[in-house]
C-alpha cells in the first residue's frame, strides 16, 4: 500500500532527510516514531505530496507521489499536526464543504457526513462553530476531514499533542478502529503511542531509518533480563535485595 523508496530532501544546504525507505501494507498501523527535529514531518509531506522529493520516489496507494500526484491526494486523508478547520463554519458545514471539494458525489454527501459524525464522536458538536471547539473536537473534527472520502491510507501527524488523557484515549481508538480498512500512518514522537496503537514501527533519527519493524517481532526478540537493587536504610543499618 505504501512503498518509500531511498526518498532524500534538502532545503538549500541542508539535509533533513537521507536515503529513507520503508514499506506499509494494507491494514497496519505504522507508528513512525523519532524526536523532534528527526524529519518526521518532512517525510510524511512528501508522501502526502505537499513537499517534492530532492531526490528517491514513493508509491502510495498504488501511485507515484511525483507522477501521479493527483491520484495520491485522492487516496490518502491527511491531519498535519494543527487541524485545517475553517472558524467561521460550523462542524457540519466544514465536513460538507471537505466531503465536495474531495469529489463526493452530492447524493452521498449527507450520509458521509453523518457517517463521520458519529465515528469521530462529533454528533452533539455538529452545528457548534469550528473555533468554538476543545482542542479535542478540533483533533476530532480533523480525523474526521482525514476519512470523510473513505481514503486508502490515511496519514496522521502528532493526532494526541496537546490533548488530555481522557482525549488521548478516546483519540487512539478511533485510530485503532481504521486498521480494518484502512493503512495509516501515525507520526509521532511519543513511544507509548506506538505500543498501544500501532503494529508496526519505523523509527528514523536525524533523517535516517534506523529501524523498521513489526512490534509482534520486536517484543520476540528482546531477551529477558534481570536488574538486582539492593537498598540500605539509614536509619536502622539494613539491607534488603531483590531481582526485579
Amino acid at each position: 500500500m505504501i512503498e518509500v523508496l531511498n526518498l532524500t530532501k534538502k532545503f538549500g544546504d541542508r539535509l533533513v532527510v537521507s536515503d529513507v525507505s520503508f514499506s506499509a501494507k494494507k491494514g497496519e498501523i505504522v507508528g513512525f516514531l523519532g524526536p523532534n527535529g528527526a524529519g518526521k514531518t518532512t517525510t510524511i509531506r512528501m508522501l502526502a505530496t505537499y513537499l517534492p522529493p530532492t531526490s528517491g520516489t514513493a508509491k502510495v496507494a498504488g501511485y507515484d507521489i511525483l507522477a501521479q500526484s493527483d491520484e495520491v491526494r485522492r487516496h490518502i486523508g491527511y491531519l498535519p499536526e494543527t487541524p485545517p478547520l475553517y472558524g467561521e463554519m460550523t462542524v457540519s458545514e466544514y465536513l460538507t464543504f471537505v466531503a465536495r471539494i474531495k469529489g463526493i458525489g452530492a447524493r452521498q454527501v449527507k450520509s458521509r457526513v453523518a457517517a463521520v459524525l458519529e465515528k469521530c464522536f462529533l454528533t452533539e458538536a455538529r452545528n457548534m462553530l469550528c473555533s468554538h471547539l476543545s482542542r479535542g473536537f478540533r483533533q476530532r473534527a480533523g480525523l474526521a476531514q482525514a476519512i470523510i472520502h473513505d481514503p486508502a491510507v490515511i496519514i496522521l501527524d502528532e493526532p494526541t499533542s496537546g490533548l488530555d488523557p481522557r482525549q488521548i484515549i478516546e483519540i487512539r481508538q478511533m485510530i485503532s478502529g481504521l486498521a480494518e480498512n484502512h493503512t495509516v500512518i501515525l507520526c509521532t514522537h511519543i513511544l507509548p503511542e506506538v505500543t498501544m496503537v500501532c503494529n508496526k514501527v519505523v523509527i528514523i533519527n536525524r533523517g535516517r531509518i534506523v529501524l523498521e519493524s513489526r512490534l509482534d517481532e520486536l517484543v520476540k526478540g528482546r531477551s529477558l533480563e534481570q536488574v538486582f537493587l539492593e537498598c540500605v536504610s539509614q536509619e536502622e543499618g539494613a539491607a534488603a535485595s531483590g531481582a526485579l
